[in-house]
């Protein structure tokens, strides 16, 4: 007989149906209604959700933790952020910033999250610590944590003199991804030319491409575009991610009818960041105040791929955050109006599956020969989990039981009403 290294008990699986999950080392086994192998550990998980494991498609690993560092953002600006991070790089050293990327792992991985995607600038010799410090941090969490590096030239791959030397020297490093921000280049013009060159680098290397794509209000702001245009002519379909896409909450309507299909038809994927394109857009508005978030509904009804992402935890553009993927879920579902259960099912989705799907990564799943990686909620189904931003009671990486929390009670002694213990007010059908 078969026997397992991890057997979990009595699990909701996403699709409400209740199994058993047999494990054998990094290995699912099985995933049926009842399981009788024999296991060096049993866990009873009943009547709690079973999910994939979150994922972040969009973050920025070697600035988090560094909020009030030299100073605080002020306006809440992103091109204050911006200048902000220039007046932090020559102050940090490799060293801190490692310290601060393993914290925040150990964080994450603590939330269930166990993969990330982050953009590491690469625009002079003062971001190219942050790609050695990361470098150093993706292989030291590799065990339980997938890590993605993009190459990102946050002033710009042109603007900056040093930033395209410094970004080919990163992924001669070995990072992963070529990354861009096109709108942030002296011209339109220059960002045109730097997709089409970042494009053609990823290209000739047989790399993904994720880049900032179109992050402001400006409706005059198309480099999207130009990113489907060179996904197509280079035949990167599938490999290629905008990400923000703000200006497209402005655009033209008829322009838009004209601009999402030519992304799905590109097979671009789109990777819009809730809490943070809510807060750094229309800082120049009165009222009505625009809230930037792209088109989320419009683009799932043409087809495209889209992932939410965190972006920033406590860094100079963002002095908020947990690591909390459900955070990202709920906000995102508030501001693209996603409220159908449908809806809410598939923001669920797109902090854990097509996140995963995006970032190319084909092992999560809950099916016998994936990976298991899988979390534990205190929730009945992903609606429940969102909106509770249910806790994590169990971390499952690689086969291991990496974080475990105790399920959270609420004692009510009400004056003339009988004691009554609830688990978060849970509303369960």
């Amino acid at each position: 007989m078969t026997t397992a290294t991890l057997l979990l008990k009595g699990g909701v699986l996403p699709d409400g149906k209740t199994a058993d999950i047999a494990i054998s080392g990094e290995t699912i086994l099985a995933v049926q209604p009842a399981i009788g192998m024999e296991a060096a550990e049993v866990i009873d998980i009943s009547g709690h959700l079973v999910s994939p494991p979150f994922v972040d498609p969009h973050f920025h690993m070697d600035a988090t933790l560094s909020y009030g560092q030299p100073r605080i953002n002020r306006s809440g600006t992103l091109l204050e952020g911006i200048g902000l991070w220039g007046e932090l790089k020559p102050l940090q050293g490799e060293e801190e910033i490692e310290a601060r990327a393993l914290a925040y792992c150990d964080w994450a991985v603590s939330m269930g999250l166990l993969a990330i995607r982050s953009h590491v600038d690469t625009s002079d010799e003062h971001g190219l610590k942050g790609v050695r410090a990361l470098l150093s941090v993706r292989e030291k969490v590799k065990d339980y944590l997938d890590l993605q590096l993009v190459a990102f030239p946050q002033d710009g791959f042109y603007r900056s003199p040093t930033a395209r030397d410094c970004t080919i020297r990163a992924l001669d490093l070995g990072v992963d991804i070529v990354g861009g921000i096109p709108h942030f280049e002296r011209t339109m013009a220059d960002g045109r030319r730097s997709v089409t060159e970042l494009c053609e680098i990823a290209a000739e290397r047989g790399l993904m491409v994720d880049m900032h794509c179109d992050e402001t209000d400006d409706p005059q702001s198309r480099h999207i575009e130009q990113l489907a245009c060179e996904t197509q002519r280079l035949g990167l379909q599938g490999r290629v991610a905008g990400s923000h896409l703000t200006s497209m909450h402005s655009m033209d309507n008829y322009y838009v009818s004209k601009l999402l299909p030519l992304i799905a038809e590109a097979g671009v994927a789109a990777i819009p960041n809730p809490l943070i394109n809510i807060t750094l857009q229309g800082r120049h508005d009165t009222y009505p105040r625009r809230r930037g978030m792209t088109r989320v509904p419009e683009m799932l009804n043409h087809g495209i791929r889209v992932g939410f992402g965190q972006d920033c935890v406590l860094d100079p553009w963002y002095s908020l955050g947990t690591a909390d993927m459900l955070d990202v879920a709920f906000m995102g579902l508030h501001v693209a109006q996603m409220t159908s259960p449908a809806d809410m099912r598939r923001c669920f989705d797109m902090v854990t599956q097509t996140s995963a799907a995006i970032m190319g990564l084909d092992d999560p799943g809950l099916a016998p020969g994936k990976r298991a990686s899988l979390v534990v909620l205190d929730a009945g189904d992903p609606v429940e989990a969102i909106r509770l931003r249910a806790d994590r009671l169990l971390v499952v990486s690689h086969g291991k039981v990496v974080a475990r929390r105790a399920q959270t009670e609420t004692a009510l002694a009400l004056p003339g009403r009988p004691a009554n213990v609830s688990r978060r007010f849970q509303v369960r059908g």
